[in-house]
């Protein structure tokens, strides 16, 4: 496979999943929309370490990470939105937190870090 097809990958998915966090959050169904906002952040930045380093993308879930490796200029707002968007992964799958996480997903709540992602999916797709 050449780069631009492993990159087209992870854009891919991430559209895809994009779509089914809108449909989960238009149910209601606000903390899995959340950690597919997550996926969808995490993908497009797998996308940006292919085009800016390597196919062998870090096997991590930490989008800052991800972002710093991907070689990104990143602002201190963006670096704690993603901080705060990681945890969405592990607060969605893990038992112990799955239950704080889902009483926290509340409208308002829910609505806010949708749109911190929506912002953070178009920028990162202005850069692939």
């Amino acid at each position: 496979m050449e780069k631009q097809d492993f990159i087209d990958f992870w854009v891919e998915t991430a559209e895809s999943d994009y779509v089914t966090m809108q449909n989960l959050y238009a149910s209601k169904d606000y903390h899995w929309s959340l950690f597919l906002g997550h996926l969808v952040i995490e993908k497009l930045l797998k996308a940006l370490y292919i085009k800016n380093i390597d196919t062998d993308v870090p096997r991590t879930h930490d989008l800052l990470r991800l972002a710093e490796n991907a070689k990104l200029e990143i602002t201190e707002e963006q670096k704690d939105i993603l901080d705060l968007i990681s945890t969405f992964n592990i607060s969605a799958r893990y038992p112990d937190y799955k239950h704080s996480f889902y009483k926290k997903c509340d409208y308002s709540f829910t609505t806010q870090n949708i749109e911190k992602i929506k912002e953070l999916r178009q920028w990162l797709l202005s850069m692939i």
